[in-house]
């Protein structure tokens, strides 16, 4: 008894699993790419950033007026910034904002008090977030 299969009935040459490994090389091709996307998401999201503002206090100045204090640290403290604060009343809605000019300085950390303007009275402040890409219209004035 042969255990080789007849050649007319199976063909002469033995069956390969290529597609299989094709399968698995693409899979893996396409697992390195997924994991280097979400490393690049991670990294922009929690990265150290060039401008980082922080809310230190609110003091309520009456119905319509709220101070807000706030530090802003610069990696390049020559580079001017701009910081967005805000004013939410008792439900939490926003009653009031402003964009605050962070001008150069020597310091790397700054801290800074400005008064925004709310529609309601203000319950809370905050420092809504700081960028470098500071608008025209506020470096002219």
């Amino acid at each position: 008894m042969s255990t080789t299969p007849p050649a007319d009935r199976y063909g002469s040459a033995p069956r390969t699993n290529r597609p299989k490994n094709w399968a698995k090389l693409v899979l893996t091709g396409l697992v390195v790419v997924a994991g280097i996307g979400i490393a690049y998401l991670g990294y922009t999201k929690f990265s150290v950033k060039d401008v980082e503002g922080k809310q230190v206090a609110f003091d309520i100045v009456d119905n319509h007026t709220m101070d807000i204090r706030f530090t802003v640290t610069r990696d390049d403290p020559s580079q001017a910034a701009v910081c967005i604060i805000r004013t939410r009343s008792r439900d939490g809605s926003e009653t009031g904002r402003r964009e605050v000019y962070v001008a150069p300085s020597s310091s790397q950390t700054v801290e800074i008090t400005a008064p925004v303007r709310a529609s309601m009275p203000p319950a809370m402040g905050d420092l809504y977030g700081c960028s470098l890409d500071v608008p025209d219209y506020l470096r002219a004035g």
